[in-house]
């Protein structure tokens, strides 16, 4: 641990116990009702224990709603549901002022503008299929992912601590859907990907939900200790050449073209891919960064470890890039996705800052 974390060995090992336990005590909530998308359930609570926000993608009724709201059964939070539909407007989401009349003692009536939070004054929000909303209306949850607070009519009102938006969105190829903001996108910190069940959990599902008794999620843990895990995986140590590493991944997605300046241009040189230069229109923002870093050190808490390592980083690196990558139409026209790319990247990318990356081929 680093300095701002226990004083003593014991204390730290106290509190790194501590951590496991309320994350498998979590995790063994959601398995009652969820069954399977075990890797989607760990993201979603990655998410949760390191403070960020998570997306998930896939069809719809493979239980991406279902997850949110079991999670919410898990933890003692204030939880609120938005379904976006193509009419919801911003203030339907953030809240608007209301005119309010009142009368005094001698009867004359007063009126006031008093502000009438909406459903994001929450510490979950379930955002439920956020791609059906126009861009306008998604775009009202941008400061509120950012800064935890909304404004409205020029008065700042903060969110509740802690503050998560889980959001699940269908295809964007599906029709009736309009694609995400790259602002927003990059807001998120993990893109999970929730697939169809599999032979055996479609007959696990059936089981459990068309017998005579349904299984609930009890709340484990509470707002406090949740804040209490978010300060520790802060306090994970991560050492220079591991951040280096987590820092060259996300140099590597930017295509050379879009660098400007010499010393710019000397890094995509030296970490880019012909693959990323020629499928790539924007990379990754220094988000990406910040997620790679407390993603792993997440999971080296997870592991019994006081310290991240390159395998961390590199084992969450598809959640954390996917999303922040902007491919361009070439790309599309190939069939090349962001996971190929990002796969493409870890294969080619050296341990060693001073070694060369190898040529890198074309992934999917």
């Amino acid at each position: 641990m680093s300095d701002g974390g226990p004083r003593t060995a014991t204390e730290a090992k106290a509190a790194a116990e501590a951590f496991r336990r309320d994350f498998k005590a979590v995790r063994e909530q959601v398995a009652r009702v969820v069954v399977g998308h075990q890797a989607v359930v760990d993201g979603v609570l990655t998410c949760l224990f390191v403070g960020g926000h998570a997306l998930l993608e896939g069809v719809p009724g493979i239980g991406k709603t279902l997850l949110v709201r079991t999670l919410a059964g898990a933890l003692r939070l204030t939880f609120s549901r938005v379904q976006f539909t193509p009419d919801l407007m911003p203030a339907d989401i953030t809240g608007t002022t209301v005119l309010h009349e009142s009368r005094d003692e001698a009867g004359r009536v007063e009126r006031t503008f008093r502000f009438q939070p909406g459903p994001v004054f929450a510490q979950l929000l379930l955002a439920d299929e956020i791609n059906r909303a126009t861009p306008k209306t998604q775009s009202a949850l941008l400061e509120a992912m950012q800064e935890r607070s909304v404004t409205v009519a020029g008065t700042t009102h903060a969110l509740p601590r802690p503050f998560f938006v889980m959001a699940t969105q269908n295809p964007i190829e599906q029709e009736g859907t309009y694609p995400l903001p790259e602002a927003q996108l990059d807001r998120f910190f993990f893109k999970l990907l929730v697939t169809p069940s599999s032979r055996e959990e479609l007959a696990e599902i059936a089981a459990r939900t068309t017998g005579g008794s349904e299984a609930k999620a009890e709340a484990v843990l509470d707002a406090d200790g949740l804040l209490r895990c978010q300060a520790l995986v802060r306090q994970v140590e991560m050492a220079p050449h591991v951040t280096d590493y987590a820092v060259r991944l996300v140099l590597a997605t930017h295509p050379k073209s879009r660098h400007e300046g010499a010393e710019a241009r000397k890094d995509a040189e030296r970490f880019s891919t012909p693959m990323v230069d020629q499928f790539v229109r924007l990379g990754a923002s220094p988000r990406g960064v910040q997620a790679l870093s407390l993603a792993a050190k997440c999971r080296a808490l997870l592991d019994g470890r006081p310290a991240a390592a390159i395998e961390d980083v590199r084992a969450i690196a598809l959640p954390a890039l996917r999303h922040r990558l902007i491919l361009n139409f070439e790309a599309s026209a190939e069939g090349v996705s962001a996971d190929g790319i990002v796969r493409n990247l870890l294969e080619t990318l050296p341990v060693q800052a001073e070694d060369r990356p190898r040529a890198g081929g074309v992934g999917r």
